[in-house]
């Protein structure tokens, strides 16, 4: 009797360790509520296979590329070119699980990789733990609240466009960085008021009214503050 009860508890384990794994259903992103965002504009993207990265405690409370203060706990990301305010589907392949994104800064700086998920966006994913992991991401809308005014005048001489100004230059090195990816002639300059020390990161030189301007709606449109102002 002990036997044949071996040789079925034996063939239940066989049976069992070779059953097919069952592989979690694909996602099905729930809809937007765009009543929660009066800004929102829809947008249909192709899914992209890429390399996520994530960063968190240590650049809390820090600006972003877009003018916001970063929070580690709040879904949002970094890319090097769309604008901010653009909101993504981003999916962990190995689990199927997904969160929603609002791109606020500029990177990953590293090579390799092409986004940089807030710690929170992350931990909802469960990347985590493995640090850089590839994803698939979507595209679905914008935030148009991210788009800026262009201030300041034009003036008959030399003539810059000015996207930060910080009391800490590493902000002021990130900010450039990030306007590195696309932009050419992206420069810091120093200047002390009332005994204190500001780092203006500004671009390029120009006497054309009309370059200008193009320029300065541009990346008021991406979503930086937009200075025109003197040389």
């Amino acid at each position: 009797m002990g036997h044949i009860l071996l040789i079925i508890l034996s063939s239940i384990i066989v049976l069992t360790s070779c059953a097919p794994i069952k592989k979690p259903p694909p996602y099905q992103p729930p809809p937007v509520d765009d009543r929660k965002i009066p800004d929102f504009e829809r947008i249909e993207g192709k899914k992209q296979r890429v390399i996520a990265s994530w960063y968190g405690k240590d650049f809390h409370g820090k600006p972003t590329a877009s003018g916001e203060a970063f929070n580690m706990y709040a879904m949002t990301c970094a890319h090097r070119e769309f604008p901010f305010g653009t909101m993504l589907y981003v999916t962990n392949p190995r689990n199927q699980k997904t969160v929603q994104c609002t791109i606020n800064d500029r990177g990953p700086f590293i090579q390799g990789r092409d986004l940089d998920l807030s710690y929170g966006s992350a931990r909802e994913i469960e990347i985590l733990g493995m640090g850089v992991a590839p994803v698939d991401i979507e595209v679905f809308g914008r935030d148009n609240s991210y788009v800026k005014t262009v201030t300041g005048q034009i003036t008959t001489g030399i003539m810059t466009i000015q996207i930060g100004s910080f009391r800490e230059e590493s902000n002021a090195l990130r900010l450039k960085a990030g306007l590195d990816f696309k932009y050419k002639d992206v420069y810091i300059t120093e200047v002390i008021i009332k005994g204190v020390k500001y780092y203006r990161v500004r671009l390029g030189s120009f006497r054309d009214p009309k370059e200008i301007k193009s320029l300065a709606r541009q990346l008021a449109q991406e979503g930086y503050d937009t200075l025109i102002t003197t040389y």
